[in-house]
Parts: structure tokens; C-alpha cells; sequence
């Protein structure tokens, strides 16, 4: 793990949250936090320095200004400094907090205690992966999941594509879902998931975790999966889609997120090039979430 980060402060109108929560995860960014007093809306995003050079944030700042002024928002005020591991990580958890999500969830800090409730409970440390639970596009999915396994039969098989901290996973199979396969390109994902896994005392054969993407996944399955969910970015599901029928039943299911409002056509359509339909769009904020379905 990196021993000095990053620490990119954004200052800008409330309105952006969205727009920054995306172009920072496109940027490769980890823990991001957002905080509001009075009118003033700031967010933190933390970055391995040897991720960036100076000339690489110099270039996320100019990219961060043409989204909003494209948005016809203010330009927000971009500033970074480098911070070692210990500040990093008491600077975004300090801002984290016990979350509801949906009807059945609620995220946990893995450094807090657990509080009394009829939810589920998922104990999360996400180390430097995405995916606390405090992004929309996880939310969404959370949300869907809670919909597509309110009572699975026996045998129910997920599978988790760009997986990060686990969380989605996790929850399935909080949820009954009896095995799920995650994968993530990102080997520090696949350590966050796998430190996610003993922590919510879940047996590892039940939730496995490799380094890799779809095609890997189709290495690790002896058997089709009844769904999937797909919490990354659009441009990546676009290139995914046709390896979707590849891991999968008539009858499976999927769930898409990380796409913005005006990224839903050419995914839909790109859906129906390759037999899969549209069943629901759930929106929130400027984040969809798409559940699909074999045409």
C-alpha cells in the first residue's frame, strides 16, 4: 500500500456532487468525502502518489472545470497536497458514519460500534477500493438488489464485475443469495473485498474474489450465473456487454450503475444489439441504475 497520498480539495456549488463524485472515480481516485457548512460544499478525494504527478491532478483540475462550466455551474476551486497514510486515513474516516440504505441495509464502519436495528448489517472497511455505500450508483445497486433477491430460491448465484470493496457482494449474500463470484481488476479491490469478507464473518467459499474482469469471470464459473451486477463505469459496461449472455441463464438477471442520465441510450441500445431489454430505470441524482433482462 502507498505510504503518501494525495489529498485533492474541491471547493464548489453543492450542484456538482454528482459531476465531481464521477470524474474523480474515472480519475482513479479512493475514500472520497464530501462535506457542507453554510454555502460552502467541499470535497476530498485521495490518491496513491504514485498514481499522479503534479502535472497529472494539473490536468484533472482543468478537466473538473470544463464539467461544471459545461453544466453552466461555477468553476470549482482545485487545490492538492500530499498527506501520508495515516493522516488519509483518519481524514475520510472521520467523516464516515452509519448509513441506511434501501428497506433492509445499513452500512457499518468497520471502526465503529454496532448499533441495535432490524436491518442488515454490512461491516465495511473499504480500505482504498470504491464503494463505502455513500455513492448513488451503489446505492442504486443495493436498492436493486433488495428487489431482485427478496426471496431467491435456493442455489441463487451471483456474480460481481469491478467488485471494490465487496459491498455489493456482500449484501447479496446477506440477502440469501447461496455463492457469489466477484472480480475486479484492481488487486486492491480484491484485497479490500477479501478483508470485507472475513470481517462480516462469511465463509470464503460462499463469496470468491479474483484479480481480473468478465473474462476471468468465465474462467471461475462451472456454471451459469442466475445475475449479475455491474457497478463501473459506462464506457467499460458498453465494451462488457456482449460477454454479458456469455455467463449467463435465459432467466438471468443484471444490474447496471455508474451511468449518467445522458449515457442511458447507447447502453440500452448497445443492450438490444446484443438480446437484452430494459426491465426497470431507477434514478437518483444524475445516476442511473438499469435492470435487465434476456429479451
Amino acid at each position: 500500500m502507498a505510504s503518501s497520498w494525495w489529498e485533492i480539495q474541491i471547493g464548489a456549488d453543492p450542484a456538482a456532487e454528482e459531476l465531481l463524485f464521477w470524474r474523480l472515480q474515472e480519475f482513479g481516485c479512493r475514500g472520497m468525502v464530501s462535506e457542507s457548512r453554510g454555502n460552502t460544499y467541499t470535497v476530498k478525494a485521495y490518491l496513491p502518489q504514485v498514481k499522479s504527478q503534479q502535472l497529472d491532478l494539473a490536468a484533472l483540475a482543468l478537466l473538473l472545470k470544463q464539467d461544471l462550466l459545461c453544466a453552466e455551474l461555477p468553476a470549482p476551486i482545485v487545490q492538492w497536497h500530499l498527506i501520508d497514510e495515516e493522516d488519509w486515513s483518519k481524514s475520510w474516516k472521520d467523516h464516515w458514519h452509519p448509513e441506511p440504505i434501501g428497506d433492509r441495509f445499513l452500512i457499518n464502519p468497520a471502526w465503529l460500534p454496532i448499533p441495535e436495528t432490524d436491518r442488515l448489517i454490512i461491516k465495511l472497511d473499504p480500505g482504498v477500493a470504491f464503494g463505502t455505500g455513500a455513492h448513488a450508483t451503489t446505492q442504486l445497486c443495493l436498492e436493486a438488489l433488495e428487489m431482485r433477491l427478496d426471496n431467491p430460491p435456493p442455489g441463487t448465484i451471483i456474480a460481481d464485475i469491478g467488485c471494490g470493496s465487496g459491498i455489493l457482494s456482500v449484501g447479496a449474500i446477506l440477502l440469501g443469495a447461496e455463492k457469489a463470484y466477484a472480480v475486479d481488476t484492481d488487486i486492491l479491490a480484491v484485497d479490500a473485498t477479501k478483508s470485507n469478507v472475513e470481517l462480516n464473518e462469511l465463509p470464503p467459499d460462499r463469496l470468491i474474489v479474483e484479480e481480473g474482469s468478465l473474462d476471468h469471470l468465465k474462467e471461475m464459473l462451472t456454471t451459469p450465473v442466475d445475475g449479475f451486477v455491474c457497478n463501473i463505469l459506462a464506457e467499460i459496461i458498453l465494451e462488457l456487454i456482449p460477454s454479458f449472455s456469455d455467463i449467463s441463464k435465459p432467466d438471468t438477471w443484471g444490474i447496471l450503475s455508474g451511468i449518467l442520465i445522458d449515457q442511458v441510450k447507447p447502453i440500452a441500445d448497445r443492450l438490444e444489439e446484443h438480446g437484452w431489454t430494459m426491465a426497470i430505470l431507477w434514478k437518483k441524482q444524475d445516476w442511473c441504475c438499469l435492470n435487465i433482462r434476456r429479451a
